[in-house]
C-alpha cells in the first residue's frame, strides 16, 4: 500500500469505500454549486434608467404631451425675439428680430423659421412649460424650422443654454439672443 494510506483504517480502503465517499462528496458539491449558478442566471436584472435632461422635441415625447401655458402677467409683454443665425460655411453671424407667432425666411436659403411662444423665465413641471416670472432669467422661445415644406426641427432655443437641444443643420445654427418687450 502507498505510504499516505497507512493512517487510514483498512475498512475504508477495502472495496473502494473511501473513493466512493470522496467521489460522492465531490459530486454533491458540484451539483450544489451548479444549481446555485442556475438560480443566479434566472434572476432578471433591474433595468437602470440613466438620468436625462428634459427633452422638448424628438421621439421620447409623444405629440401633445407637452402643454405650454403663458401666465397672464407675461402675455402681451413680449413682442418679438432676437435670433442669431450663424452661417457655418461663411463663418458669419447675423442677428434677426422676428415677431412672436410669425415666420421668417432666412435670406438666400430654403429655411423658414416659425417663432411661437416666448417664455422669459422658462420652467417645466409635469409636462407643462410655463414662465416662473416675467423677468428674463431663463429665456426660451419655441420654434419650428422648415427646409422647403419639410419640418426639420421643433423645439426650444435657450438664451443662457444654447447647447441644450440645439437646432442642428450642416450649414446653419440658431441661438436665442433675447426677447424684445412690447412698447
Amino acid at each position: 500500500m502507498a505510504d499516505w494510506m497507512i493512517d487510514i483504517p483498512l475498512r475504508f480502503v477495502e472495496g473502494g469505500c473511501l473513493m466512493k465517499r470522496v467521489f460522492s462528496l465531490g459530486l454533491g458539491i458540484v451539483l450544489i454549486l451548479s444549481l446555485g449558478a442556475c438560480k443566479k442566471k434566472e434572476e432578471k436584472p433591474v433595468p437602470q434608467v440613466a438620468p436625462q435632461a428634459p427633452s422638448f422635441h424628438g421621439p421620447r415625447i409623444a405629440k401633445g404631451e407637452i402643454k405650454v401655458t403663458v401666465p397672464d402677467d407675461v402675455k402681451g409683454k413680449w413682442a418679438a425675439v432676437k435670433i442669431l443665425v450663424e452661417d457655418k460655411t461663411a463663418k458669419k453671424i447675423q442677428e434677426y428680430t422676428v415677431n412672436l407667432h410669425s415666420d421668417f425666411r432666412l435670406p438666400g436659403t430654403d429655411l423658414k423659421i416659425l417663432v411661437e411662444e416666448f417664455i422669459p423665465d422658462f420652467k417645466m413641471n409635469m409636462g407643462t412649460i410655463t414662465s416662473a416670472s416675467n423677468e428674463p432669467n431663463n429665456s426660451a422661445v419655441g420654434i419650428k424650422v422648415f427646409e422647403g415644406e419639410k419640418e426639420i426641427f421643433k423645439g426650444w432655443l435657450f438664451s443662457k443654454f444654447p447647447t441644450v437641444h440645439p437646432f442642428e443643420h450642416p450649414n446653419y445654427s440658431l441661438t436665442l439672443k433675447e426677447g424684445v418687450e412690447r412698447k
